[in-house]
């Protein structure tokens, strides 16, 4: 863990940093009074009074700014020390939701059936022997003869039926004379489960074309009642109707694990639990199914996590130093530092403790250096993932509540050290309401100097025209007093 020192130290060297800069100023306005004073041709009024201003307030304008500076600083290192620990945290849920630290589901052959795993699927141990007997197919019904497609389709109703659901009518009114194109977009609007779309041969002649969903219960029939412009009996779908079908709408067939079953569709999600299979071909030889676990990418999440932790606690301690730190007497860094030095040793997974396999970093073989920076026995760690394979795995898995595993625990870190009411999201805006006091205040600071040097400018001036007139009248006495003694 991370030892955080007194910062006694650290308020004497600031309380000496600002007192030196507000002598050095001082001492530099008083200087520059010294100098306007020019001894036998009068006082220059343009040097004297900013002078006299400038050392009036000296030392209160270089507390001020040093203040300022300390602020943007510290200001500047408690953002940089919350991005770090959500880039941290967030990396680490990416890669614990991306599947890629969890078993993979994996096919012996992905020609037949392809598989992709869904986040938080727990496949340890999965084995599966898969046939794939049939594709799942879709009804294609396609009208016999072409036609132009500026012809006229004629009116009524089409009663589309799909399956055992109720037949839905699509209505092109007397008058109307929809085109094919027409026909196709009304179909398609009325959201019937049956897909129309005009194919245009080469001579620029259009048929129309009837497509539904696959599997068998989704097979569908179309029947026309004509209006008083004849026409749309020739979209006819089923029995003696003119249009061809070309395609029967039929189940996927599959033996898994030597029983038998059907699915209406080609995409598969409920025959392993969070595993997607799609189905590409139909196969004469079984599929194997299996988990393959991550062993390669468990073993380099822990040195990566290692690593990346240890820039953290690093920039930590600097911002932490009790006499350099920019952030050293700040409560919630801090903290931080503190919970992540306690990280090695916390219970990652649920349970009593009595199970058997890792529950904490530290089982992993993951210590603590004196700095607080971690290290990894890879030795141990490879005999603990060789011996319990699952528990590390669960360690490093995302849970769909996102309160197990260490992503979970670090996100938990990373939400109380970036919090707005207590955590460095508090600094920060700590800090932003004591730089804008500090600027309305340097504000206030410059309009009472600027009062300031307006009334010392006006009572010199005043002092400047007595005097004036003083010397006025010692020159005029003392020429009396030349003349008096001359007639003497």
């Amino acid at each position: 863990m991370t030892t955080i020192s007194s910062t006694s130290s650290s308020s004497t060297a600031t309380s000496t940093s600002t007192t030196q800069s507000t002598t050095d100023a001082t001492k530099s306005a008083a200087q520059a009074l010294f100098t306007s004073l020019q001894t036998g041709s009068g006082i220059d009024l343009s040097a004297l009074v900013p002078s006299l201003v400038q050392a009036q307030f000296a030392a209160r304008t270089a507390a001020l700014k040093a203040k300022a500076d300390t602020l943007t600083t510290q200001i500047s290192a408690a953002s940089t020390v919350m991005s770090s620990i959500t880039d941290f945290a967030s990396s680490l849920a990416t890669l614990a939701k991306g599947g890629t630290l969890a078993t993979q589901a994996t096919s012996s052959n992905a020609a037949v059936l392809s598989v992709t795993t869904q986040p938080g699927a727990k496949l340890s141990g999965l084995s599966k022997s898969i046939t794939v007997n049939a594709l799942a197919t879709a009804q294609t019904s396609v009208t016999s003869s072409s036609y132009d497609p500026s012809e006229s389709m004629g009116t009524g109703t089409l009663s589309i039926k799909v399956g055992s659901n109720d037949a839905v009518n699509v209505t092109f009114d007397d008058g109307t004379s929809p085109t094919i194109d027409q026909i196709a977009s009304k179909i398609n609007a009325a959201n019937t489960g049956v897909t129309a779309s005009v194919i245009t041969n080469a001579d620029g002649k259009a048929f129309l074309s009837f497509t539904g969903k696959t599997g068998s219960a989704n097979s569908f029939t179309i029947t026309a009642t004509e209006g008083q412009t004849a026409g749309l009996s020739k979209f006819n779908v089923g029995s003696g109707s003119s249009t061809q079908t070309t395609s029967t709408a039929g189940n996927a067939k599959l033996t898994v694990d030597g029983v038998s079953i059907e699915r209406t569709s080609n995409t598969v999600n409920d025959l392993v639990a969070g595993v997607n299979i799609t189905l590409n071909a139909v196969s004469t030889n079984a599929v194997a199914l299996t988990g393959t676990r991550p062993t390669e990418a468990l073993t380099s999440i822990v040195s990566s996590f290692v690593s990346t932790f240890n820039d953290n606690i690093t920039a930590l301690n600097k911002e932490l130093d009790p006499v350099t730190g920019d952030l050293r007497s700040d409560v919630a860094t801090r903290t931080l530092a503190q919970s992540l030095g306690r990280l090695t040793t916390m219970k990652i997974v649920p349970g009593d403790g009595s199970a058997p396999g890792p529950q904490t970093l530290a089982d992993l073989g993951v210590g603590t250096n004196k700095d607080g920076t971690l290290k990894v026995d890879a030795t141990r760690l490879s005999q603990v993932m060789s011996q319990y394979p699952d528990a590390v795995e669960k360690m490093f898995q995302s849970s769909g509540d996102n309160l197990i595993g260490l992503s979970a625990q670090l996100n938990s870190i990373q939400m109380a050290a970036t919090s707005s009411i207590y955590g460095l999201g508090a600094t920060s805006q700590r800090l932003t309401k004591a730089q804008s006091d500090n600027s309305l205040a340097q504000s206030d600071l410059t309009d009472d100097q600027n009062a300031t040097q307006d009334r010392m400018t006006a009572q010199f001036s005043a002092m400047n025209a007595r005097v004036s007139s003083y010397k006025s009248i010692q020159s005029f006495m003392d020429q009396q007093v030349k003349m008096w003694t001359k007639s003497s």
